[in-house]
This record gives C-alpha cells, structure tokens and sequence, in this order.
C-alpha cells in the first residue's frame, strides 16, 4: 500500500540517520504505565499525549514536533519511552525492529473535527453529514481502509457529479500522523481525516482545501478563521473546549507508549 511505503521511507531515514549517531541501548526497564514515573518521555508538541504527560510523577517530559522525531530520540536512547496515539505507534514499531508497544493503554479517547465557537451552523450541518456517513457505511469504509486494512475496502471517492455550491471549506490538519493524515504521492495528503473530510464537505456541497501545519498551530488557525475546521486525530479534551467546539466524534483511540525492545 502506498501509505505504507511513504512511512517506510520516513523510518528508513530515521534508522540512517541514527546509525550515523552510533545509537544503541539496553532493553527498557520500563514494562507497564505504572513504569513511567521519573522517566523521560517523549511526546509530539500539542498532542493529548503531551498534556497527559504532564501528570505523570517526576517524569521529564520532551517535546518534538513530530512523533517521528520522538521515536528517533527513543531509538537513540535519548529518552525512555513515547507517548503517541495508538495507531501511529503501531507503524512505527511494524517498522522498527528495536522498539514495541505496550499492551496496556495511557488513555482511552474519542476523535473529532474541531470548528471554531462562532461557527455553531457549520458544526450543525457537518454533526448532520456525520451521521449519514456512519449510518450508510462510508465511515467504516474508510476505517476499514487505512486502519482494519480489510480486503475491498477502498479509499473514499468523491462520487461522479458531486457539485460544489456552497464554494470552499479550508481544513488544517498535520500530515505527519500515518494513518489518519500522511503526504503521498510527493504533496497529496491522505488518510482517515482526508477522507472523512472529503465525504462530508462532498455531501455538504462543498470544495475540500486541506493545508499543512504544525500541530499546535490548528486550533489558533481555526480560531483565527484561517481555516474552517480542523481534522488530525484530535481528541475532546476540556481545555480544548475552552478556546474550540468540537462536533460529534468518529472515531474510538488510545494514547500507548512506545518503548525500547
């Protein structure tokens, strides 16, 4: 598959990069959560793994922008262990002999699309397009597609003769997230929240533009109007919703910890 690919490439990097450092290491000491106490944890800047870190007794906590670069300071042993959100992790480690997941969640969570407090209408309507999407099927689709990777299911496709009245939607998204926001093809950004923005906006009547940034800027660019919503594997959180709204949620996950083999 072609995501796959694309992130192999992103590790084969890594792994260069890190053999030109002379990285290596002992096997990680740490085998559960409870383990994570004092440690050095990496997490990717903004996320809900960066702010659950906080609570975690003693443990000096690392920022990176990118969960890439998290797993490369682990691989170096520069930190002990990351938290990330499930699916992510587990690319990573398929692709990386040296590290693993543990079996035991950080947390449990529920995705959704962000929209700004002042667009209570666009989160109304888009609330309306998600539940069509869940109840005929298109959802599960595209999870089955890019997470289950079950035999048939497809990318989404916008249907022949979709008009797009009502003009453009901008949504924000980080595209370094496999498999719910990843680049393919050089500057195409695919996955589950791609996707799923597409066969709402599509359903809606409007034209998708999807625009690359870094993680904690998505919330400032959809408060600020920059873009209309934003999709990158976002959780609820409480303080989220002080600053944004949120619609209906589409998707169940988990923040895990990556550790060294």
């Amino acid at each position: 598959m072609k995501k796959k690919l694309i992130v192999c490439i992103l590790v084969l990097s890594l792994a260069m990069a890190l053999s030109a450092c002379g990285g290596g290491g002992s096997a990680s000491a740490i085998k559960s959560v409870d383990d994570l106490d004092g440690k050095r944890i990496g997490v990717q800047l903004g996320t809900t793994g960066d702010i659950y870190a906080e609570d975690i007794e003693g443990a000096q906590i690392e920022q990176f922008k990118t969960g890439a670069e998290a797993v490369l300071a682990l691989k170096q042993g520069k930190i002990d262990a990351v938290i990330i959100d499930d699916q992510p992790a587990r690319v990573y480690a398929s692709l990386n002999n040296d590290i693993t997941v543990l079996d035991e969640p950080f947390t449990e969570e529920e995705y959704a699309i962000c929209i700004s407090k002042e667009k209570s209408d666009l989160r109304d309507k888009m609330n309306g397009a998600i539940a069509e999407l869940k109840a005929d099927g298109t959802l599960q689709g595209i999870l089955d597609h890019y997470i289950g990777q079950v035999e048939g299911a497809e990318a989404y496709k916008t249907p022949p003769g979709t008009a797009y009245p009502n003009g453009q939607l901008v949504m924000a998204t980080n595209a370094e997230f496999p498999p719910y926001e990843y680049f393919e093809d050089g500057d195409t950004i695919a996955g589950v929240d791609p996707d799923f923005a597409r066969a709402i906006c599509d359903r809606l009547g409007y034209e998708l533009r999807i625009d690359h940034m870094d993680f904690d800027a998505i919330i400032v660019a959809v408060q600020s109007g920059k873009a209309d919503f934003g999709a990158a594997g976002m959780t609820v959180t409480e303080e989220r919703l002080t600053n944004i709204d949120f619609t209906d949620s589409y998707c169940m996950a988990s923040q895990v910890v990556i550790i060294k083999k």
